[in-house]
């Protein structure tokens, strides 16, 4: 096979293999929901030591399609899930779950997902070895944008997870053949048929962001979204016409008119049967995920979304509000909880930016004179209610009315002015000084779970388990650090990256939403953005080295003092074209560093495999915006790049010309 078309196969693989393992993973072990990048960590880790293990003298990695298939197999076998009669809080994975505990699951899936990923890294070092350096990464890039938008095809199409196998074991045998060992063959048959089996499951289906599975229990259709109970429902009048967090916002809100209402985290539809029996004469109707709502659609007995006052929009709750001009009555967040983090991003979960002080000062322009917003879940800590009464507090300028239902449920519900809510006088009322809620979320720090700025312990031991295991596998796999002294600039090059890629991440979800959509987009423009840097360093003459250091310095400060919340206000097209100026001219810049150095070093797969590493490591500081924020990842990038520069070699940064 043509050693460009091999590297372009082995690099879809790669990036392929990735999204994959990220959205099985997370559907069939809901510990994985809270480390979204867990599973990137151990993908970086890997190809990292695959570039590291090459050597022209070793066969074929024949070991990778062993490993992923044993992966399907264990996790087929043991998943892990949410006990549905569970009362325990459900942040940070202090669940009550059935199947192996997050000190042992975690562990070994990093471990194998390294193992995993691997064998196509190995794959496409040998490529590098046998074209010129950046023509090698060129074709590894445009390899990569090819397995993204692959996966994001079918994540469009909604196709079930045996096709994703299919697909990974076709390009397998295709990429170790011409005639693969038996085993290898047998190790893909088994991966798919464990995919088959699970796709053939009754109820069982996947959306953009989850594992969907519904089971009937007579009148009442129950959804388990990753393993984590979602939704129950049944007829509107059995289920929520005398439930008091349901019923409870509308006696707050007293004779007031709810002519025209939203309602955002509509899911199955129960909330809109509850409001057009309360008399709503318009109703939008805002849920993230089309699979979701889709059951809704198909199975919910009231039929709301066929009535003619509804209006079904597939779309981020935030996003929707910053795009819309109309005014409503009355605002619901019902139940938008996802339970799962974005891919890309540590600790962005898809409901994070819905909860911002600057999300409900948004709610509270929508709102007509007389109108009023609520807001109901299973909130599960005083605290958080406190928190989320303190929001509400900020952004509408009194207290609003608190009443908790249970130990687990609440309901909060504000007018416009104070005149237009009126506060119940039950035991279950709450004024909001008596909860003792933390200050707001923010854009800039959207943590809605977490009570103070610090990272949990949980993180700190996922952190420190993730380092320990790639120090001693670097060095049993690559041998001597000193092999990658040379490059420790293309290491912090790595690191740095990393956390520019997650900044892209973050800014584009609060513009344009958290969909799986906009995700699909940054990552692919990340990876154009690259190979647009790749492309212009080898076809044109670009500046010295300190001339394109101080570049990025300047691109990071612009994108630093120009914050994303600034551009909320723009219309759709300006806000694109600044988001992308302002995201991805760094990105450029970086990476005609990275080319410019890459050019020019002795040992590529050594050098990449280095700056695979560097991007690892770049994952787990990530989580310092739990401390200081997002908007700060920008200067931790700035001081990455600053090391860098300080560690290039002499003869790089101030090159010799030869007369």
């Amino acid at each position: 096979m043509n050693v460009r078309l091999r590297l372009v196969l082995a690099s879809a693989l790669m990036l392929f293999i990735e999204l994959a393992l990220i959205r099985w993973l997370t559907g069939n072990v809901v510990h994985l929901g809270y480390f979204s990048n867990f599973v990137l960590l151990g993908s970086f880790l890997g190809v990292g030591l695959g570039f590291l293990r090459w050597n022209p003298t070793r066969g074929r990695p024949y070991y990778f399609p062993v490993a992923l298939a044993t992966l399907v197999l264990l996790v087929s076998a043991f998943p892990v899930t949410v006990n549905r009669g569970s009362g325990d809080v459900v942040f940070f994975t202090s669940l009550g779950t059935s199947g192996p505990p997050p000190w042992l699951a975690l562990p070994i899936i990093f471990i194998v997902v390294a193992l995993v990923l691997a064998g196509p890294g190995e794959l496409v070092a040998a490529c590098f070895n046998e074209l010129p350096r950046l023509e090698a990464y060129r074709w590894d890039l445009i390899g990569s944008l090819l397995g993204i938008a692959s996966f994001t095809a079918l994540s469009f199409l909604r196709a079930p997870s045996f096709v994703w196998g299919t697909i990974v074991a076709i390009l397998i045998i295709v990429l170790l053949g011409p005639v693969p060992p038996i085993w290898v063959s047998v190790a893909a048959v088994a991966m798919v048929g464990a995919l088959v089996f699970e796709s053939s499951t009754l109820g069982v289906s996947w959306s953009p962001y989850y594992k969907v599975k519904t089971t009937q229990s007579g009148e009442v259709t129950r959804i388990d979204v990753n393993g984590v109970p979602h939704q129950d429902f049944g007829r509107m009048t059995d289920k929520v016409a005398a439930d008091p967090q349901y019923v409870v916002p509308y006696d707050r809100i007293g004779d007031n008119p709810i002519d025209d209402v939203l309602i955002v985290g509509a899911g199955s539809g129960t909330d809109i049967a509850l409001a057009l029996s309360k008399g709503a004469k318009r109703i939008d109707a805002v849920e993230i995920d089309p699979r979701i709502q889709q059951i809704g659609e198909e199975v919910n007995p009231d039929k709301p979304y066929s009535d003619p006052r509804v209006t079904a929009h597939i779309n981020d709750g935030r996003a929707f509000l910053e795009r819309t001009n109309k005014k409503y009555d009355l605002i619901i967040f019902a139940l938008p909880d996802s339970l799962t983090l974005v891919a890309g991003a540590s600790q962005l979960r898809l409901e994070s930016y819905l909860f911002t002080e600057q999300s409900l000062e948004a709610v509270q322009e929508h709102l007509k004179p007389g109108g009023a917003f609520a807001m109901y879940n299973y909130y599960r800590e005083d605290w958080l209610v406190g928190r989320l009464g303190n929001t509400a507090a900020a952004a509408f300028g009194h207290d609003p009315c608190i009443d908790l239902l249970s130990a687990v449920r609440a309901v909060i519900v504000i007018g416009k002015t104070a005149a237009d809510q009126t506060c119940g006088t039950g035991e279950e009322a709450r004024s909001l000084a008596s909860l003792n809620g933390p200050k707001p979320a923010s854009d800039n720090r959207p943590f809605l779970y977490l009570k103070d700025p610090g990272i949990p312990t949980i993180y700190l031991y996922a952190i420190a388990m993730i380092l320990f295991i790639s120090l001693v596998s670097v060095r049993v796999v690559g041998g001597p650090f000193r092999r990658m002294r040379p490059y420790a600039d293309l290491f912090f090059l790595g690191a740095a990256f990393l956390l520019l890629q997650t900044k892209s991440v973050i800014g584009f979800a609060l513009l344009f939403g958290t969909t799986w959509v906009v995700n699909a987009i940054v990552f692919m423009g990340v990876l154009l953005a690259v190979l647009a840097a790749v492309e212009t360093t080898r076809r044109f003459r670009t500046p010295s080295m300190p001339v394109m250091y101080a570049l990025l310095a300047a691109s990071l400060a612009l994108s630093y003092f120009i914050p994303n919340s600034s551009l909320l206000s723009l219309p759709l097209w300006p806000r694109l074209i600044a988001a992308t100026v302002l995201a991805f001219l760094p990105i450029f810049f970086a990476n005609i560093v990275f080319s410019k150095r890459f050019a020019d070093t002795a040992d590529p797969t050594t050098a990449f495999g280095a700056n695979l590493l560097g991007a690892m490591v770049g994952g787990c500081l990530e989580y310092t915006a739990l401390i200081v924020g997002y908007p700060a990842l920008l200067g931790l990038a700035a001081i990455l790049y600053a090391a860098a520069f300080l560690l290039m070699p002499r003869a790089v940064r101030v090159p010799v010309s030869v007369a």
